[in-house]
């Protein structure tokens, strides 16, 4: 099994990377928020998850081991594959995802996650009490609430959900409350 790489980055594209690994390039699958911590031509070292099926074998990058480890934990529910974890932790941080799975809030996860009801239903059910001891409610404007209602506010107002939860990641924590988070949202999109 491959768990860590370091080499240089000779190519980036929008899913995956190549690292030249002395001399063998090696293409690693990444999410967003490894994506955007990578330039090429920089020495990079990423923990890694193979994944082997019967006609590839796979290979996906995380600058952490908290992302590394969630993403385990997603692939180990029945019907979500590594591609799908991988575009799951790309919709938001990894400590969101832990709270909205640890006190069962579907709703957030299929309306900031961008998964379905019955996948939602499906990670919570199957993770929650594996991470119910170590999620602590948050309130203010990280809670799940808040960001459900900024991404809400945002399709109403014509934004697509992909462009809603990518600008929810750009708000700073220090703007507290829903309307100065859709304000600063506004601000950001309209700065695009």
């Amino acid at each position: 099994m491959i768990s860590h790489l370091r080499g240089t980055i000779i190519e980036i594209t929008e899913k995956y990377i190549v690292l030249d690994v002395q001399g063998i390039g090696y293409k690693v699958f990444c999410s967003t928020d490894t994506l955007a911590g990578l330039r090429e031509g920089i020495e990079a070292s990423l923990s890694t998850y193979l994944a082997v099926r019967e006609d590839a074998l796979d290979l996906y990058g995380f600058i952490s081991s908290e992302e590394k480890g969630f993403f385990e934990m997603l692939i180990s529910v029945s019907g979500i594959g590594p591609k799908g974890a991988l575009g799951i932790l790309g919709q938001t941080s990894v400590e969101t995802l832990k709270q909205a799975i640890g006190t069962g809030d579907t709703s957030y996860l299929t309306k900031v996650s961008g998964i379905g009801r019955k996948t939602a239903e499906k990670v919570v059910l199957e993770l929650r009490d594996k991470l119910r001891a170590h999620v602590t409610i948050k309130e203010g404007p990280g809670s799940l609430r808040s960001e459900s209602d900024v991404v809400e506010a945002l399709k109403s107002l014509g934004y697509s959900p992909n462009e809603a939860r990518d600008t929810l990641k750009e708000i700073p924590d220090n703007i507290v409350g829903t309307n100065a988070r859709i304000k600063e949202a506004l601000k950001i999109l309209g700065g695009k």
